[in-house]
């Protein structure tokens, strides 16, 4: 192999491809390794955790095909280091050389077939999705999903079809994030790896309009321009979290998303020696909507907010999967709904057809 590259596509490439090898809980070491091959006149960059695998194609000019893998710590921080320009790659016998006029270095690799690939998809479904509205959409549902690896399926970002739209959904069992993506025709019934969503929202270019989705039943990709995310899908059955949430409510008030951020962020500084704990109230007779909290060493905080409001109740949530729903909704008004202080609460709003939020109370 040996080819010219310029330092500002390298080093942008390897900061999207390298992350995941440079994990520390890799089984493998050549999973600490990035692969870099020529294909077809360009230089591809790979690499993998055997769940996700990441691959981004640049441009170069090639003079020898070859392939070889290195280091990703080592060679992202040093090509990162670089001055902005020209460099020269060239391998023999397993050594990268690097160089520039000022710059020579040699990273020691491994041989490119002991770096495992992916097994090619069998095509079953396939879409595309306006890159905005796809990073928008992941964005505002990921945050839900559950870090806990004893229970996988909670693990998941739930893509799939109802009614011929195509949604996505995530609840890590305390709170639940639903976002309507696209109208589609397809039936799609995906469970994603939350982590991967993750590293798709940090790789996904905005130069880009569009990012095509193909998934056979083990695996899904997601492609954007010259960059590739393929990832395994949690293989279990996504509950029917639909049930939980409510049709109708005995409690609703509108407001503006700004205030109720206020006075839940005050609250809840009075609410860290309960996890979080505040109440909050909708008061029909003033027209308010009120948040409390109790700290027994520091003090008590009420604050309140003006809202339109139907019926009355009183609720108590942790207020940080509270401000977490209202922080992604983005929008001037929330409407907020519940059923009694035992029942789900829920956050939607008329700007944002389609989102939904969900809040399990905690028991006051």
């Amino acid at each position: 192999m040996k080819l010219q590259v310029t330092q500002e596509n390298l080093s942008k490439a390897l900061s999207n491809v390298a992350k995941i090898a440079m994990a520390n809980r890799n089984p493998l070491p050549i999973l600490n390794n990035v692969l870099i091959k020529t294909i077809d006149g360009r230089l591809s960059l790979s690499a993998t955790n055997l769940e996700i695998a990441i691959t981004e194609k640049i441009g170069s000019k090639v003079k020898e095909e070859g392939a070889i893998t290195v280091p990703a710590r080592l060679m992202q921080e040093y090509i990162s280091s670089l001055p902005g320009g020209v460099l020269d790659l060239e391998l023999t016998d397993n050594k990268l050389h690097i160089s520039t006029d000022q710059y020579s270095s040699t990273i020691n690799g491994v041989v490119a077939d002991e770096f495992p690939s992916f097994p090619e998809l069998a095509e079953s479904v396939s879409w595309n999705i306006p890159t905005k509205e796809c990073k928008k959409g992941l964005h505002q549902v990921v945050f839900a999903a559950s870090n806990d690896e004893s229970r996988p399926v909670l693990t998941g970002l739930y893509i799939h079809t109802v009614n011929g739209a195509l949604f996505a959904a995530a609840t890590d069992s305390y709170r639940l994030a639903e976002k309507k993506l696209i109208k589609t025709s397809q039936e799609i019934s995906l469970l994603v790896p939350a982590d991967a969503m993750q590293e798709l929202l940090r790789i996904l270019p905005d130069t880009i309009d569009n990012v095509s989705v193909t998934a056979d039943a083990q695996q899904v990709l997601f492609k954007a321009g010259d960059i590739e995310l393929v990832t395994r899908l949690i293989d279990a059955t996504y509950p029917d979290y639909k049930k939980l949430i409510p049709r109708t409510y005995s409690t609703t008030a509108t407001l503006a998303r700004d205030e109720l951020v206020s006075i839940t962020k005050v609250s809840s500084l009075f609410a860290r020696e309960s996890a979080g704990s505040v109440t909050l109230k909708v008061d029909d007779e003033e027209k308010v909507v009120s948040i409390t909290s109790i700290a027994s060493q520091l003090g008590e905080n009420s604050s309140k907010a003006p809202a339109h409001v139907e019926g009355a109740g009183e609720v108590t949530l942790n207020s940080r999967y509270l401000l977490d729903a209202l922080n992604t909704i983005g929008t001037k008004e929330v409407t907020i709904g519940f059923n009694g202080k035992l029942e789900p609460f829920v956050i939607t709003s008329a700007e944002a057809a389609g989102q939904t939020y969900l809040v399990m109370p905690l028991k006051s």
